[in-house]
């Protein structure tokens, strides 16, 4: 516990500000037991240039004794509501499906200190903000917890709500992790690796050089965005801003050697991808694609087996998903954790207006799922547009 845990709130109000204390960020995460890819500058900044020009930079640096103790990488927005403009306080990152496991990260011993001072300067400065969302925090966020216990002592109503990740948490050998997966999940990932290598020639290798960078990135573009053309839609990297921001990202993490985007080539032609990255001993899976005329030939999961495979030998433990469950997930040993979203405003304000209007609004279309026939919410939902229209 530290002899003197006052915490003293600094505004970083610019991308250039935050770059000036980067040496104080980095030493913090360094001593942060939560630290991910997400809290970091090599993540934020390409997230804000690609996403957020119209968004304004209003982090809190918290000090005690001239040394950096707790970071919230905060920014506001602007979004339409009653009829008038109401500004969000989110953590950077969000807005975008893009990013997970937002957080604050703080060192230790000064979660409490630190979760207080940055509630005292919300209040403080009410007349900026009407409604606070900290989204996708992870659910061992410390103070994510001491915010909610704080909010709660002021009389400020949080509204918390979770969402689901998946992550495979990987043993010490191949042979171990097999034993994870039932038997005919482990004859297949054999049975169609084999059947690749004699069907074609068949590489399968890591993007290691930034002279590779272009060319991988552009065939995990093609690739993801096949596989929606397919359904009649367009892909997540129709958007230039992503474009734009997977190519910053990776490469700064490339130069840091915290890339692990994968490629499945045969016969000398990329026909999957997929794109993660490295922190600590995780690794977290961000996208991927693969050929739908290769489909037949499970590529992009052998090549998925194939980079656990190496994955596992290089030591690391923990193979995240990110948000979401399906069965494909759950297959490959996955377990359960949650995301947690935090969504505040101060009493009797529009903002907490807002916000039950969102969440009663939110229970009565789950209320009405649960209970009403899907082919008649469909109807309802086709009347009501064409309605709208009209």
């Amino acid at each position: 516990m530290p002899l003197n845990d006052t915490v003293q709130i600094r505004t970083c109000e610019s991308l250039d500000a935050l770059q000036d204390i980067r040496h104080d960020w980095e030493r913090l995460l360094s001593a942060y037991p939560h630290t991910t890819t997400f809290s970091t500058w090599d993540w934020l900044a390409p997230w804000w240039h690609a996403f957020a020009p119209r968004d304004r930079v209003m982090s809190l640096a918290g000090y005690n004794e001239g040394f950096l103790v707790g970071l919230a990488p905060l920014a506001i927005s602007q979004q339409r509501g009653f009829g008038t403009d109401l500004n969000f306080v989110r953590l950077m990152g969000d807005g975008t499906p893009d990013s997970d496991n937002l957080d604050i990260p703080v060192l230790p011993g000064y979660e409490i200190a630190f979760s207080h001072a940055l509630l005292s300067w919300l209040e403080t400065h009410a007349r900026t903000w009407d409604v606070c969302q900290f989204r996708t925090l992870p659910s061992a966020s410390p103070v994510g917890h001491c915010i909610v216990e704080h909010l709660k002592s002021r009389g400020w109503f949080p509204y918390i709500s979770t969402r689901p990740q998946s992550v495979i948490e990987l043993p010490g050998t191949w042979e171990k992790y097999g034993k994870m997966l039932s038997a005919k999940e482990r004859g297949k990932i054999g049975l169609r690796f084999r059947k690749l290598e004699k069907k074609y020639k068949l590489e399968i290798r890591k993007c290691t050089r930034e002279s590779e960078l272009d060319c991988s990135l552009s065939a995990l573009f093609e690739l993801h965005g096949k596989h929606w053309q397919e359904r009649g839609l367009a892909g997540s990297f129709d958007v230039q801003e992503r474009r734009q921001f997977y190519r910053e990202l990776s490469s700064l993490l490339l130069k840091k050697d915290q890339l692990e985007f994968w490629l499945l080539k045969l016969n000398d032609r990329i026909v999957a991808a997929q794109f993660g990255f490295r922190y600590g001993d995780t690794v977290f899976s961000l996208q991927e694609g693969f050929d739908p005329a290769f489909s037949a030939d499970s590529v992009g999961y052998v090549l998925r087996s194939q980079a656990l495979k190496n994955l596992i030998e290089r030591g690391i433990r923990c193979y995240d998903f990110l948000a979401g469950t399906n069965e494909s997930k759950m297959r490959w040993g996955a377990t359960l954790r949650n995301y947690v979203d935090i969504e505040f405003a101060r009493p009797s304000t529009l903002g907490s207006a807002y916000l039950r209007l969102k969440t009663t609004t939110a229970e009565t279309k789950e209320w009405l799922r649960m209970r009403v026939p899907s082919p008649v919410l469909r109807s309802w939902k086709r009347l009501s547009q064409g309605a709208a229209v009209d």
